[in-house]
């Protein structure tokens, strides 16, 4: 991905989403941009409008952490758009950012055999294991049934970025379709600032692009975020509405691997629903892989 134009745009956007109000800066009259001037932002980051013009044109490379840090304050950057800046810089001075090397892309193996050990001793929620590409690299019981929209039959190695944009199903598994569109986009625009030179992230870029008017859109805004915490709803084709929470846990035997686990709150409905689930799933044959 090109650096310099990732940069412009990611700069661009974030200005453009910032009123004067919000930025402490009287509104003022005949604004002919959207968002705060270069000006006000150079302002507020205690650089030279020139300096900062020349920032914002993609020449990221050589910006000291004093300078990036008050351009994060100026421009009102998340923790998640904040790392996303320091990326693109470190990309910019030439330095890898995530310690991570050049990779080919590649259909996963299997995962190693302790790690599938260990989503296997998760019974009562859903745990699963995806790469920086969005594909799905193991999962454990309930989460083969719960995923079982997405693996489908065999095939393709699953990937949720695919299944969510090119798979009329989803709309039907997620119920805040909308939601989870941006949350997958930007999620993949962050790991793409950590790994610039990972082609499998740019083959997917490329084939989204291609593919989904959406993805197209949603890629225009530059929005970053990390996965984290939080609550998510489905609807499952078998146990129908659940409500779930997860927790996102990085593997640093696995660069780049996250694991995902889902959970209910005890004695809910959704909770019962998981319950049913993993009957169903017990009842039915066990592929030997995930894919």
């Amino acid at each position: 991905m090109d650096n310099r134009a990732e940069v412009r745009e990611f700069l661009m956007t974030r200005r453009a989403r910032l009123t004067p109000q919000e930025a402490g800066l009287p509104a003022g009259t005949h604004r002919r941009v959207a968002g705060l001037r270069r000006g006000e932002v150079a302002g507020l980051a205690g650089v030279s409008v020139e300096y900062y013009a020349k920032l914002e044109r993609g020449a990221l490379g050589g910006a000291s952490a004093a300078v990036l840090d008050s351009l994060s304050r100026a421009l009102r950057l998340d923790d998640a758009e904040h790392a996303h800046l320091l990326d693109l810089a470190r990309a910019a001075d030439g330095i890898p950012s995530s310690g991570r090397g050049r990779r080919r892309a590649s259909r996963p193996g299997a995962p190693r055999t302790s790690l599938q050990w260990t989503l296997d001793s998760i019974t009562d929620s859903v745990a699963v294991v995806r790469d920086q590409r969005q594909d799905l690299v193991a999962v454990n019981a309930l989460g083969r049934a719960f995923y079982s929209p997405l693996i489908g039959d065999g095939g393709r190695t699953p990937n949720f970025a695919r299944f969510q944009f090119l798979d009329p199903t989803s709309r039907e598994f997620y119920p805040d379709w909308d939601l989870f569109a941006g949350m997958c986009v930007a999620i993949i625009r962050a790991e793409a600032g950590r790994d610039p030179h990972d082609k499998g992230i740019q083959d997917l870029v490329g084939e989204l692009s291609t593919r989904s008017e959406t993805f197209r859109t949603l890629w225009a805004e530059h929005d970053v975020r990390t996965h984290g915490a939080g609550t998510k709803r489905f609807r499952h084709p078998v146990v129908g509405d659940l409500t779930l929470v997860y927790e996102e846990l990085a593997l640093t035997a696995e660069p780049g691997q996250v694991m995902l686990v889902y959970s209910a709150e005890p004695g809910s409905p959704s909770a019962e629903g998981l319950r049913l689930l993993a009957s169903w799933s017990a009842a039915e044959p066990r592929p030997t892989a995930a894919s």
